[in-house]
């Protein structure tokens, strides 16, 4: 069975920044697509950037949400086999509890839930000051 494991997750200043990790380990993620979703206190998940497997027709492509452009980046490193999530100018709206996810596809737009089968158990970002 996939099992995802998030880290980074902190406690960071407005404006700040930080780097998400996602690993699996014993498995080669690669072969994967993988999502990142996030979801704050009395909101619903949402669904924030996907990367395609290293080996599909896209070729490791991505997709973004309109709302985290020119903030967030997702990669990832294969010789890692770890998807990252780069989170820059962070305000405490972004203040969620980030997940990873994997499944088959990205789709044409953010992440949906249903198309990822396998699911970290998610890392706390607080942005405060």
């Amino acid at each position: 069975q996939l099992r995802l494991v998030e880290s980074g997750g902190a406690l960071v200043q407005p404006g700040g920044s930080l780097r998400l990790s996602c690993a699996a380990p014993g498995f080669a993620l690669e072969h994967y697509a993988v999502g990142w979703f996030r979801q704050a206190p009395g909101k619903e998940r949402e669904g924030v950037s996907c990367i395609t497997p290293t080996g599909s027709s896209s070729g490791g492509s991505t997709t973004l949400a309109d709302s985290f452009k020119g903030r967030f980046t997702i990669s990832r490193d294969d010789t890692e086999n770890t998807v990252y999530l780069q989170m820059n100018s962070l305000s405490p709206e972004d203040t969620a509890i980030y997940y990873c996810a994997a499944g088959w596809g990205c789709g044409w737009g953010p992440p949906v839930i249903r198309d990822f089968d396998y699911w970290g158990q998610g890392t706390q970002v607080t942005v405060s000051s």
